[in-house]
């Protein structure tokens, strides 16, 4: 029997590359993208008038962010490099363990994206309110406000499942890794076992058996010569 979950194990991924070569370039991607934003942060906090936006709109919600959650930012920035370098590590030297804090973020990521889905499919109010809020200069504001909210609904939760199916592509890949590298070092210490084994194996029961005579004693009351 097979379980399902090795139904869907496969050691490619993306552009016909192993597992582990999508996970490195996928961990070295977040990295790029984690350390542009911490760059930014930084330097918004160091010189914040140089970062000022004209529209009001912006701006109020910019003066909303103060320093300490520009702080915060900074940190969970600098936190996701360390984890995304885990799990490129991971993958590179095949050490199973880094690579867990990777998946679940991942986990985590795609959680919330599920729930920002069903919150639109429960209050679909939002989306309008949300267009209100945007700057006036925004491209194709009013005709997107003059359309149903059913089909802003139906719009928007298209374009969800879509990052939703990449997203859960992206943590399959991820999970293949993970088995690949796991089952590689299981692989590598069961030959170190049978390779460096010194006990002493004791033979089957049939074997130790003594084996029988081929010639019959001689019968009972016959004289012995000597």
């Amino acid at each position: 029997m097979i379980s399902p979950w090795d139904r869907w194990h496969s050691n490619s991924c993306c552009l016909c590359c192993h597992v582990r070569t999508g996970t490195v370039i996928l961990g070295v991607w977040y990295m790029l993208i984690n350390a542009v934003v911490l760059l930014i942060l930084i330097t918004a906090l160091g010189d914040p008038h140089h970062y000022h936006l004209t529209s009001a709109e912006l701006a109020n919600d910019l003066d909303d962010m103060d320093d300490a959650n520009m702080c915060i930012a900074s940190a969970i920035s600098l936190l996701m490099i360390l984890i995304c370098g885990m799990a490129t590590y991971g993958a590179y030297k095949q050490h199973a363990a880094w690579i867990i804090p990777f998946f679940c973020y991942q986990v985590f990521d795609f959680a919330m994206n599920t729930l920002v889905a069903v919150s639109i499919v429960v209050y679909p109010n939002t989306i309008q309110d949300y267009l209100q809020q945007l700057p006036e200069n925004f491209p194709y504001k009013e005709d997107i406000m003059a359309m149903s909210n059913v089909c802003l609904v139906f719009i928007v939760l298209i374009f969800i499942g879509c990052i939703l199916s990449f997203k859960a592509y992206l943590i399959a890949c991820v999970w293949n890794c993970y088995k690949y590298v796991s089952s590689r070092t299981t692989t590598e210490v069961l030959i170190y076992v049978t390779t460096n084994d010194t006990t002493v194996l004791i033979p089957p029961y049939d074997d130790s058996m003594p084996v029988p005579s081929k010639h019959a004693p001689p019968p009972y009351g016959t004289p012995y010569v000597a």
